[in-house]
Order: structure tokens, then C-alpha cells, then sequence
């Protein structure tokens, strides 16, 4: 069976998906931080930062499984749900955001090792390191020129 895959604009109705899969993979990946935490922000993704981005999202058989945001030249998230982390998604939603700024910046949790090694195999490097004012954790700030 050929599954059919696209990466598109994300959608309304794309909304509670793309919600889940941040709040899930929020939490896998963050274990440093309070998963409360990261249940608390569930609105301010809904009412702010979604609507205020540019999202695609990474579609299996009509399936959202993944997706990111940019904020001008910010990509502000990439997220895959877990269950489908480490099958190349990530790296085909980046290589199309790459398609979509001549230089992308992000910021990274020090402590969030897997994707900090994967932004670097992605041509990213390390601007500064500061402290995220929403949890008081070390950053990384990373950029890329494409």
C-alpha cells in the first residue's frame, strides 16, 4: 500500500491536531519542565501563536502527524508526534521551511539534547545561550543561513 504524504497550509480544522501533537511532543521532549506547565500554554498556542504564524503541516493518508510554524524568519516550533519521530519527518518539514526564508533563527532548551543535535546535523549553529523568561531554562539561540 503507497501512503500518500504531503506537507501543506495548515487549516482551521487543522487546529486540535496540531494542539496534541505540540502538548505531546512538548512533553517528551521537555522533561525538564513541568508538564503542567506545558498543558498551561495550550491556549495561548491556540489564541496567539498559531493564528499570529505561518504553519504547514505534514499530512499521512489525510493524517496530521507533524508540523511547524514560522514567525517571519523565527521558525517558532517543529514538532512530530511521537509516535512518529525518527522516520524523516522533521527532516522534510525542515527542509521545506528552509524553502521558505533565506535564513532561519530558532531557540532550543539546552537540556533538549536529541533536538539540539538535530538542529545542528540540520546546519544550524549556536548564536548565544540565554535564559527562556517562560521557564527560567538555558537556551540555545540558533541561526541558519540558506
Amino acid at each position: 500500500m503507497d501512503e500518500s504524504k504531503m506537507i501543506r497550509q495548515y487549516k482551521q480544522e487543522d487546529s486540535e491536531l496540531v494542539l496534541d501533537i505540540w502538548l505531546q511532543a512538548s512533553i517528551k521532549a521537555h522533561d525538564f519542565v513541568a508538564a503542567e506547565f506545558w498543558g498551561s500554554q495550550v491556549s495561548n498556542m491556540r489564541e496567539i501563536y498559531i493564528p499570529a504564524s505561518k504553519t504547514y503541516v505534514f499530512e499521512i493518508d489525510g493524517d496530521v502527524i507533524g508540523f511547524y510554524s514560522l514567525y517571519e524568519n523565527l521558525l517558532a516550533a517543529i514538532f512530530v508526534s511521537p509516535e512518529h519521530q525518527g522516520q524523516g519527518v522533521g527532516k522534510q518539514l525542515m527542509a521545506h521551511a528552509k524553502e521558505q526564508c533565506l535564513e532561519l533563527t530558532l531557540n532550543v532548551y539546552k537540556d533538549n539534547e536529541a533536538t539540539y543535535k538535530f538542529y545542528l546535523s540540520q546546519g544550524f549553529e549556536v548564536d548565544n545561550e540565554h535564559i527562556c523568561e517562560h521557564t527560567g531554562c538555558a537556551e540555545y539561540a540558533m541561526s541558519i543561513h540558506i
